[in-house]
């Protein structure tokens, strides 16, 4: 193993290297203003419509991947929301749910680049990965939390399943062993920092989704 191997975990790498994209999607006036509560449940539905888009595309490609040295050892069925997503999304928008279902352009975007990755650069699909599971056991139970209370969904109910993680009893636990992952991925340091470079990328692609949708759902002055 060289000095450089040794020297930083590339789990820390990566998240020490996305902080910034990190912090501007975060603090973005959409995700602000739903989760001051300020937006109505409608900005919330169509927030949960473009995750079924990106899922669609994260998940669609996994089982092709399950066999990738790089790839395969990310992809675990506990983490996999497509079916909760579509069962929040009946609850949202009723039994016909997928009619008139678009994705925004930035949400088309974010997926053709994910499904690309998939085909093309198992390195890259990691990154958005990474970028949505680990955020999604972190920060999105903050959304859950205020869906719940804003909104009155059921504590864990219909309307916020994605948010739970019913396969995963600790998710301290399952963060450590996914940073694990990362760590040992079967990459070199150039092809870590294409990674790393992706992972700034998908950041910036939750943005700009959260960017359409604020000019979707602008608060009255």
């Amino acid at each position: 193993m060289d000095a450089t191997a040794t020297a930083t975990p590339f789990s820390t790498l990566i998240r020490v290297a996305s902080h910034e994209q990190h912090t501007e999607a975060e603090t973005s006036a959409f995700m602000s203003d739903m989760l001051g509560g300020r937006l109505g449940v409608d900005a919330y539905t169509r927030y949960t419509e473009q995750l079924w888009f990106v899922y669609r595309a994260l998940e669609g490609a996994a089982e092709s991947l399950r066999p990738d040295p790089v790839a395969g050892p990310f992809i675990q069925d506990e983490l996999l929301r497509t079916p909760e997503l579509e069962r929040d999304l009946a609850h949202l928008r009723g039994a016909d749910w997928r009619t008139g279902l678009e994705p925004l352009p930035a949400t088309a975007a974010y997926a053709a680049r994910i499904e690309e990755c998939a085909r093309t650069w198992p390195g890259g699909y990691v990154a958005h990965h990474y970028t949505r599971y680990l955020g999604d056991l972190s920060g999105g139970q903050i959304i859950r939390d205020t869906a719940e209370k804003t909104w009155g969904f059921d504590r864990k109910g219909d309307g916020v399943r994605f948010y739970v993680f019913e396969r995963i009893s600790n998710p301290a636990a399952f963060k450590r062993g996914y940073r694990e992952l990362l760590d040992r991925v079967a990459a070199d340091d150039l092809e870590k920092q294409r990674i790393i470079g992706e992972c700034k990328r998908a950041f910036d692609f939750n943005g700009a989704v959260f960017r359409e949708l604020g000019e979707q759902f602008p608060l009255s002055a």
